[in-house]
């Protein structure tokens, strides 16, 4: 008897097909994955950080802040929608219609549906294309985990929390207070 397994591994192409309904979708490894839209809560953490790489970039014009939504194009199988990703200048070669390559750096602030994905899956095909470092946003925390690149994947370099003061390696004099970005 002969037997034939197929399986369907999404692309870009495809998630380009489906009707707009509010709701993000990412792929990894071909596996769609669907989430609703952010609450509130998240969006008024999203514009804060936004706000705050904005003021750096301006006196530091060392490269390029995008907010999603926006298609992070990794692989065929692999296109992520960070909340904030960042560019800096000598890769800009990525910005094109979408980006299509790894950024330097992808902030993610959890919610209650997205958190073992951006966890899990999501944390491991940023580190297998090279994004230097990632972040993660926990509300419920009111803490920053900051994870950098090592020869294994992803390291947790440090968690800031309230008072504490964040710094990145990739941004030369960027400091971010964690409060700042948690007040109501």
């Amino acid at each position: 008897m002969f037997r034939m397994t197929i399986s369907t591994k999404f692309t870009h192409a495809d998630l380009l097909a489906i009707p707009n309904d509010g709701k993000r979708r990412e792929i990894v490894d071909g596996e769609l994955i669907v989430t609703p839209a952010p609450r509130l809560g998240h969006q008024d953490i999203l514009l804060k950080l936004a706000l705050a790489f904005g003021k750096y970039l301006e006196q530091n014009p060392i490269g390029k802040l995008i907010i999603s939504p926006m298609d992070v194009i990794l692989s065929d199988f692999d296109v992520l929608e960070p909340d904030l990703l960042l560019v800096l200048n000598e890769n800009r070669g990525i910005l094109q219609d979408w980006v299509r390559g790894a950024p330097d750096l992808v902030i993610e602030i959890l919610s209650p549906t997205t958190a073992a994905h951006d966890r899990g899956p999501k944390l491991k095909v940023s580190a297998k294309y090279g994004v230097k470092e990632y972040w993660i946003v926990v509300p419920e925390s009111f803490s920053i985990e900051v994870y950098r690149l090592g020869q294994g994947g992803f390291e947790l370099a440090r968690t800031y929390q309230e008072p504490e003061t964040l710094s990145s390696r990739i941004l030369p004099d960027f400091s971010l207070a964690v409060a700042s970005i948690f007040t109501p």
